[in-house]
């Protein structure tokens, strides 16, 4: 089964909307000079899976008017309560009618769309000559943290471990989603040739703020009660033997496809 057949994985955020819009990370200014170039006031901008909109607000920031799309009432509600305008539906179903965009975006998100239709319904809302803007983030962790935390997971949680898309980097470094997102537009007769960029950053997390992200990942959040309780305390006092903070590292691959003329 793919990412996006994973209903119940894919739809297991809102339960946890306060906690993910508090502890998820941002993103770097970098990929928004990149998504938005110098001067995006204006700019008419689709956010798909857009959450509780935090990539949307960095692009309001920068002056884009943007539209969210979300599957899940309860981040979509979040999102407006930050000025939002969020319109709730699966993505694949979504229809622009006679309006048009000069971006569609995907921040972290696209791995929940089915890449083929996706990439219909996104050329249908963009103006020729839009961008299609899909990106992901890929976390690396010191050697450190991974030593104290990877016995851990396999003894505790050897399937969150196996599928994370946020502790996976060690053995997978393609962000889910990727490969299948460029094919779908490589093969798709409304784009130009996807290409890519990479942005590295970091982030410095605390104990309780690594904590109280991990439960906001749908690898986790689907971990049966009494197993995350056992993994969130081991994964503490590994952090607490470490000194209690650490620097994760990551890398946000962005891939973008323009709109053919119709």
């Amino acid at each position: 089964m793919t990412l996006h057949e994973d209903r119940g994985r894919a739809e297991s955020f809102g339960a946890a909307a306060e906690r993910y819009d508090r502890s998820r990370p941002a993103y770097p200014p970098e990929l928004f000079d990149a998504v938005l170039g110098e001067d995006a006031a204006g700019l008419r901008v689709l956010d798909v899976g857009c959450g509780t909109g935090i990539a949307a607000r960095q692009m309001i920031a920068r002056g884009a008017r943007v539209l969210g799309v979300e599957i899940d009432e309860r981040m979509a509600e979040l999102a407006r309560r930050w000025g939002i305008e969020v319109e709730v539906t699966a993505f694949e179903a979504w229809e622009p009618g006679v309006r048009r965009f000069d971006r569609v975006t995907a921040a972290q998100a696209w791995h929940w769309v089915e890449p083929v239709r996706g990439a219909d319904v996104a050329a249908a809302a963009l103006a020729p000559g839009g961008r299609l803007c899909l990106w992901w983030n890929v976390a690396e962790a010191p050697g450190d943290f991974r030593a104290s935390v990877d016995p851990l997971y396999a003894r505790l949680a050897p399937e969150a471990h196996a599928f994370s898309v946020l502790l996976g980097s060690a053995s997978r470094p393609t962000p889910f989603g990727l490969t299948a997102a460029t094919s779908a537009l490589a093969a798709s007769p409304h784009f130009s040739t996807p290409q890519r960029a990479t942005f590295t950053w970091s982030r410095r997390y605390t104990r309780d703020e690594w904590l109280d992200q991990l439960p906001t990942h749908s690898d986790h959040a689907r971990l049966a009660p009494r197993v995350l309780t056992d993994l969130l305390g081991e994964v503490g006092d590994a952090i607490d033997a470490l000194g209690g903070e650490f620097e994760m590292s990551y890398t946000t691959t962005l891939l973008s496809a323009a709109r053919r003329p119709r």
